[in-house]
């Protein structure tokens, strides 16, 4: 018969193998992901609050926000804010702070998430993430998980619309001379900062660093980086590694191209019901088809994926508290 000390030893042994074995499980799922957990956990938070609490000394500035920070979906973060709440705290970010930039992921860009991991790496590093699709939204609600819906069309279009002054600075890298001349025609815009950089923007370094050089050339409140993506966060990554540029950076794509009318945005109703996707298949279906009805089609591989390994950590957390 074994002694109270051996039963003791033998608990504590089978307990600790049993947690090793969970954490050395999320390590993996999360280098399959390909997130750090550390890295993102902390992407957002001011240093000066980091220095605080590591030291232990408790923190007497603003919260961004209480309770939980971000919804995990489909192995990606998004912060837990509705549209009016972003564009708030858009709006309201000074314009000499240093640079930061805003992400819009996409089914898209989920979908790419799982293969090319330099998108985990950027997108680790913005200060805001909001999910630019109503369809990751149905998924999401689907799921049991609120996902709250803040395009990068929607955000730009409110920020010309009431929050930019016309005479204020911008700066767009991307676009075309019509995109430009349709900015100001529309808007009143009398200091449009624009640069054009080259095609295959993502395979020329030189190319990424003269956009953020650009930027930190010309500050101005917001910086729209409309080169698509990946190329944009990169533009993005490059301005935060040099140190000197200012403002916001909005990852926004082709919003730039419905705002000043080269190109036509889905009706209010079709958006209302999630097939924003189908009118710009219908719009650019040579361009558009692959991404739309090939790429776009394995979001519910990983969807399945997804609630498959939920599934199992939840069955994992289970044996936990029972052993425990």
């Amino acid at each position: 018969m074994q002694s109270s000390e051996g039963l003791d030893a033998a608990w504590t042994l089978q307990t600790t193998g049993l947690l090793r074995t969970a954490l050395n499980l999320l390590v993996i799922s999360q280098s399959i992901s390909g997130w750090s957990i550390s890295t993102r956990m902390t992407a957002h938070l001011d240093p000066k609050k980091l220095a605080a609490l590591s030291s232990g000394l408790p923190w007497t500035g603003d919260d961004r926000r209480r309770g939980a920070r971000h919804v995990w979906f489909l192995n990606a973060a998004f912060d837990r804010i509705g549209f009016d709440t972003a564009l708030q705290r858009v709006a309201e970010r000074p314009a000499r702070d240093p640079f930061a930039f805003v992400v819009t992921p996409n089914v898209d860009h989920l979908v790419r998430l799982q293969t090319e991991s330099v998108l985990a790496h950027l997108y680790a590093q913005a200060w805001l993430t909001v999910c630019d699709s109503r369809v990751l939204e149905l998924i999401a609600d689907l799921s049991g998980e609120a996902l709250d819906v803040t395009t990068g069309a929607d955000l730009t279009a409110a920020l010309f619309e009431g929050v930019i002054k016309p005479d204020e600075p911008i700066v767009v890298i991307g676009g075309d001379e019509s995109v430009i001349a349709g900015l100001k025609a529309r808007y009143g815009l009398s200091d449009i900062r624009w640069h054009e950089p080259p095609m295959h923007l993502r395979h020329k370094p030189d190319a990424i660093a003269e956009c953020a050089a650009f930027v930190a050339e010309n500050p101005a409140r917001f910086t729209f980086l409309c080169v698509g993506s990946p190329q944009q966060e990169l533009v993005a990554e490059a301005c935060l590694e040099r140190g000197d540029c200012t403002g916001l950076g909005l990852c926004v794509g082709a919003s730039l191209d419905f705002l000043s009318g080269k190109a036509r945005r889905a009706p209010k109703w079709l958006q209302t019901l999630r097939l924003e996707w189908l009118f710009r298949l219908a719009e650019q279906p040579r361009r558009m088809w692959k991404r739309y009805l090939v790429d776009g089609s394995r979001i519910l591989v990983l969807w399945w994926r997804w609630r498959r390994d939920r599934q199992r950590v939840s069955a994992l957390e289970q044996r936990l508290f029972d052993q425990l």
